[in-house]
């Protein structure tokens, strides 16, 4: 008995010796170029990926592999509008969008009437 989990232990051990290991997907001071959105209402008060309450009233967003608390500037390319937000929740997950703003930031960049906009992401921290 003894020596099947000893088997299974180096077993295991070599599996994740192996595994490769996702680093974080972008270097900070990165800058990446895509279309943003936005959610609001439907979601307040829902519990987020990284387990607190979804406030459309916070200056918050999602993106698929950002560490959750990671800050960016979030800038609208049509109008010069930025906004700082922290990373919250994970996605978008419709087409290639590349972030996902609450309703307050998309608010302050001026995005809440086409609902997406063409952005910049610099990465602060």
């Amino acid at each position: 008995m003894q020596k099947i989990f000893k088997a299974a232990a180096i077993a295991l051990s070599l599996s994740l010796a192996t595994t490769p290991i996702m680093p974080q997907a972008f270097a900070k001071d990165a800058v990446l170029t895509g279309v943003a959105s936005w959610y609001g209402p439907g979601f307040h008060g829902r519990t987020t990926a990284n387990g607190e309450k979804y406030n459309m009233h916070q200056l918050t967003a999602a993106h698929k592999s950002l560490k959750f608390g990671t800050k960016v500037r979030v800038t609208n390319k049509k109008n010069g509008k930025s906004v700082i937000v922290r990373i919250n929740d994970r996605g978008p997950y419709v087409g290639s969008r590349i972030i996902d703003l609450s309703k307050s930031a998309a608010e302050v960049i001026g995005m809440i009437g086409p609902g997406t906009a063409s952005v910049t992401v610099e990465i602060l921290a």
